[in-house]
């Protein structure tokens, strides 16, 4: 485990990978940590550094009172890859992650030169969905809200076929500091990216998975047509949380766009 502190909190974060390899930063989703990567980077062959982390108000890293800002969720990560030495990283987000990959692009060109923006968007839901999402965890907690959550992250084969991983996936999103979860909520709530994801200038990988119940496949396929260098990928058979679902899928869509985006 490492820890630095940067601004405010103290990030958990885990730095694997040939050094003299190119960086690719993996930043986690709502009610998830680092280990959500844990199946996809074996698969990548040891081709990159890769940078993982635990963003604000989750994992192991600090919780600092919200409302957060997508703004700063993306200066969180604009700090540990500074503090890193992580320059001109393929940046890859999963839901809330490719919100704060877009923001990081849009903020500190410098910092990347491609992203993989995974079930995710330039704009997620309405304010009045997380408003109310908002109110049921504060009155319920996580755990009330937890199974319908689970439908969305995952295929309807995995709920029947992997019933142990699913509930190791559900502790998980139950042990997410609520704070850090509703911070979040807050800041995809008040998250409009479109205009950032038009002005992206770098090779842009938009992958989505079949049976994603919370950013749907014409979703994302809304995403790669307001960025101009993007290519749209559906991953057959997996839900919110493809790279756990299916990692070999997933890893051949990446290198595939790497090689022939020159960024492997």
């Amino acid at each position: 485990m490492a820890f630095d502190r940067l601004g405010d909190i103290v990030v958990h974060h885990a730095d694997s990978g040939p050094a003299e390899a190119p960086p690719l930063v993996l930043v986690n989703s709502l009610g998830t940590d680092l280990r959500v990567w844990d199946a996809l980077l074996p698969r990548l062959g040891g081709r990159f550094r890769c940078l993982r982390y635990d963003k604000r108000g989750h994992g192991l890293s600090d919780t600092a009172p919200g409302p957060y800002a997508m703004e700063e969720l993306a200066a969180d990560l604009a700090r540990l890859l500074d503090a890193r030495g992580a320059r001109k990283a393929v940046v890859c987000g999963l839901s809330i992650g490719g919100m704060i990959a877009q923001a990081l692009a849009a903020a500190r060109p410098d910092l990347v030169r491609g992203l993989v923006l995974m079930d995710t968007a330039h704009k997620i839901g309405t304010p009045e969905m997380w408003g109310e999402r908002i109110a049921a965890i504060r009155t319920g907690g996580i755990a009330s809200i937890a199974d319908a959550i689970l439908l969305r992250w995952f295929s309807p084969a995995f709920h029947q076929e992997r019933p142990a991983e699913l509930s190791g996936w559900r502790n998980m999103l139950t042990r997410t500091p609520v704070e850090g979860y509703l911070g979040c909520c807050a800041a995809i709530r008040d998250a409009d990216l479109t205009a950032a994801a038009r002005a992206v200038s770098v090779p842009t990988l938009c992958l989505v998975g079949e049976h994603d119940g919370s950013t749907p496949p014409d979703l994302v396929a809304q995403l790669a047509g307001l960025v101009r260098r993007s290519r749209f990928v559906q991953v057959t058979g997996a839900g919110h949380l493809p790279c756990v679902e299916r990692p070999d899928e997933v890893a051949a869509a990446m290198l595939g766009f790497f090689e022939e985006s020159g960024l492997g």
